[in-house]
Order: C-alpha cells, then structure tokens, then sequence
C-alpha cells in the first residue's frame, strides 16, 4: 500500500497523513492513532527518501560513539539502548551511531549536523561543564541529555535520576543500623552521576556527625573485577568499613567474592547496598544473600529519552525542561546493624 492509497482508504488528504505519521503537532491525536494504526494493519511503510524530501527529516536519531583502546563495551550502556531501541523501533525512528575518537567527538558531531544525517542526538555519560552539550545547543539541533552536567550558563533538556538523593537514603539507613565507618565504591568520579552519589552520602554522613574518609572512597570503572580489587584494598587495610554502599549491580558481584574470599560474611561483618539499574540477566534477589539496593530502570530511562527526542523532532516539545526521576529503596537481607567494637560504647 503507498501513500495515496492509504489517505483514500482513510478519506484523507496524503498531506494530513504525511503528518500524521511524522507526528506533526497540528494534527489531532485522534486522527493520528487513526493513521498510524491503520498504517500498522495494512503494513504500509513510507520511503525514507520521499519522507525527507516532503517533511525535510530523516526519522533518525543520532549517538557519538566513542571508541579507542581506552573503551569498554558497558552493559549499563547496551541496556539504555535497548530501552531507547523499544521506543524508536515502534515509532518508526531508527538510530545512527556514529564513531567517534573518544577525546575528540566534537568533530563528529558537526559533521552528523553540517550533513544534516539525524534530525536529533541524545548524550550520555556528562561530566561537569560537558563541552559536548554546549556545542549540540549552539548547533540548534534538537537534543537530549541521559543525566545532568553542572557548570554550564544555560538551562539544556535532560533527564536523569536522583542520584544524590538514593545514595543519600541508602548511607542513612546504615547510619540507623549503627554503621559508623562506611566506604563508597563508585563509578568514575569525573562523571556527574559519580560526583551526585558521593555527595549524598557525605550529606547523610555530615548529617549525623561523621564523614567520608578518603581512603573510603574508591572510583573506578564500573567492572566485576574493580569490585573485586576495590573491596579487598578497603577491608584488608586497617580501620575497614562495616558498610559499603557500591554504584553498581556487577561492582557488587565484586564485592561479594571479595567478602568471600576473605573469609567475611555479608551481613554479619559487611552490610552492602548496590544500586540496581535493573537488569533482566542480573537479579539482586538471587544473590547469595538478597541484595539491598537503589534501583531505577535505565531501560525505561532510555525509552523516554527516545519518547521526548521524538517530541522534540515533531515540535511537541520544546524548552530545556530537566527531569529527575525519584529512586526506590529496596531493603533486602545484605543489611544489618553494625557489630560492637570492644572497647567502645
């Protein structure tokens, strides 16, 4: 079925269905679904070719894709776009990655805009004053940020998780349990993310009249392995913690070998919280011992990174709107309170 085809069958104008299917503002959502549901059961797909010569889009999305020696393949990441895949997938918008020298993809990015090869970039990791998000919103191509960068005189669109506000929660209720040493296993600290979740827990620590050693706090590459060698240098060196709270679901498979091997136990001797970016493959109620965590799906963030991407394409959203999304606290059995320390009160 073509185009005009379809508007007869609808006794609509090929116009309206154009921009019905590409999601043009000044169509009504009824007669929109109307569109594209009868677009779906009659399997009509438009020419990528005809559509960006009648609407001026390409129905893509962009993504700099840093590479080199010094990347890693991140299931964190490989999940946020499985949740941005589901979303662009059923709304006819493809994804275009584009690779990119890791310490150079500013170039990149005015070259996928100068050729006019998406119709909008998302960009993820930020780091504080991230000179990516300044050079996308002087380029004038509609975008979004995965998480928040500091440090920039102009408001952007973004969405993120409270990050500051879980790590906060979590370093409180082990402060309840009667933790007084705890140590933070963290992602790495240029990050924004990274920067959000040790702040929380110095505030809850600050709060109650400790604080964070330095030697307490680890930044690494969110790996198994760094897990592993991080919590091994924290309890094997002297004054080691009680409590940890960990940045990551695979840290914290780490962690728990580390624990292990050492001849510890979890919770008896080591409380730990992990924060879960709830993976399928990967399940804190099947740990050894149930894992406590702060979780919130980087799969949905994804897909409403590519819901609000697409609205920006189709002119239904504008503005640099930020959204911060709340996280769960979910307390399992890897907490408990703090062991006396004989001598002390």
């Amino acid at each position: 079925m073509n185009l005009k085809q379809l508007a007869h069958m609808l006794a609509l104008s090929q116009t309206t269905v154009s921009r019905a299917l590409n999601g043009y503002p000044e169509v009504n959502e009824e007669t929109r679904r109307r569109v594209v549901d009868a677009a779906k059961r009659h399997g009509y797909r438009p020419n990528p070719s005809a559509r960006r010569l009648a609407t001026g889009k390409t129905g893509m999305i962009g993504y700099v894709l840093p590479t080199g020696a010094s990347v890693d393949i991140d299931p964190h990441f490989v999940e946020f776009l499985s949740g941005l895949g589901d979303y662009a997938r059923s709304h006819e918008l493809d994804l275009v990655l584009s690779p990119a020298d890791a310490d150079d993809q500013e170039t990149t990015y005015r070259r996928i805009v100068a050729n006019r090869q998406v119709d909008a970039v998302y960009i993820s990791s930020p780091r504080p004053a991230d000179r990516r998000v300044a050079l996308v919103n002087a380029l004038g191509i509609p975008f979004i940020v995965h998480g928040r960068s500091e440090g920039l005189d102009f408001d952007y669109p973004f969405t993120d998780i409270d990050n500051e506000g879980a790590f906060h929660e979590a370093a409180r209720l082990l402060i309840q349990l009667g933790h007084r040493r705890l140590a933070l296993i963290n992602g790495d600290d240029r990050e924004t993310f990274a920067i959000h979740r040790e702040r929380g827990v110095r505030r809850a620590l600050v709060a109650s009249g400790l604080a964070l050693g330095d030697r307490h706090v680890c930044s690494v590459v969110m790996t198994e392995e760094n897990g592993y060698r991080a919590t091994r240098r924290l309890l094997e060196e002297g004054d080691p913690p009680t409590a940890i709270a960990c940045s990551s679901l695979i840290m914290a498979l780490g962690v728990v070998r580390a624990v292990r091997d050492l001849g510890l136990t979890i919770p008896g001797d080591v409380s730990l919280i992990a924060h879960d970016d709830v993976f399928p493959w990967l399940r804190p109620e099947n740990f050894s011992v149930p894992l406590s965590t702060t979780r919130s799906s980087i799969r949905l963030a994804g897909a409403r990174v590519a819901e609000r991407l697409a609205a920006r394409i189709s002119g239904l959203e504008e503005g640099a709107r930020g959204e911060v999304w709340p996280v769960d606290l979910v307390v399992r059995g890897s907490v408990a309170g703090a062991k006396a320390i004989p001598g002390k009160v």
